[in-house]
C-alpha cells in the first residue's frame, strides 16, 4: 500500500506546470509544485496549469477642468467666518483651563507637608500640575498661532 501512495506521488509529481497541496503529519497545508516538498506527504493536485497575467497601471482619474474643487467666494467667507469663531471659542475655553491650571499650581505650591523636607519630594507632588500648566499654555500658544494665521 506504501509502494501504492509513492507512486500515485511521484506519479503527480511529474505533471509538468501542476500545483499541489500537500499534508504533513502535523496536519498543515501547504502548495508548492516542487518533487522535493511532496516527499513524507499527502498531496493532491490542486491546479494543472498556472496562469501569470501581468499587471496594468491604473488608468488615471480625470476631471473636468478642476470645476470639482472650487468654491465661490461667497461660501469660503462662511466657511472662513465659521472657523473663526471655532477658534476664538476654543481659545477662550483653552484660556480658562490655562488659569485654573495655574491657580491649582499656586495652592499646591503653598502647601508643605511634612514628609516633603527634600525637595525632591515636592517636586514629585508638583510636577503633575506643572505639566498640565504646560500643556495649558503650549494649546493657547497653538489656537494664538492658527488664529493669527487666519488673517
Amino acid at each position: 500500500m506504501v509502494g501504492l501512495l509513492t507512486a500515485a506521488v511521484s506519479g503527480q509529481a511529474q505533471v509538468p506546470g501542476a500545483t499541489y497541496k500537500c499534508v504533513d503529519e502535523a496536519g498543515r497545508s501547504t502548495y508548492t509544485n516542487v518533487k522535493e516538498e511532496m516527499t513524507g506527504r499527502k498531496c493532491v493536485v490542486v491546479m494543472r496549469e498556472v496562469s501569470v497575467v501581468p499587471s496594468t497601471a491604473p488608468a488615471p482619474i480625470s476631471r473636468p477642468a478642476d470645476t470639482a474643487s472650487r468654491v465661490d467666494s461667497p461660501t469660503q467667507r462662511n466657511r472662513d467666518v465659521d472657523r473663526r469663531r471655532i477658534l476664538e471659542q476654543e481659545l477662550q475655553v483653552a484660556d480658562q483651563q490655562l488659569v485654573g491650571a495655574r491657580q491649582k499650581l499656586a495652592q499646591q505650591e503653598q502647601i508643605r507637608n511634612g514628609d516633603e523636607r527634600n525637595a525632591q519630594r515636592q517636586q514629585d507632588r508638583l510636577k503633575p500640575f506643572q505639566d498640565d500648566v504646560r500643556v495649558a499654555e503650549d494649546n493657547v500658544a497653538a489656537l494664538r498661532k492658527e488664529l493669527s494665521n487666519l488673517r
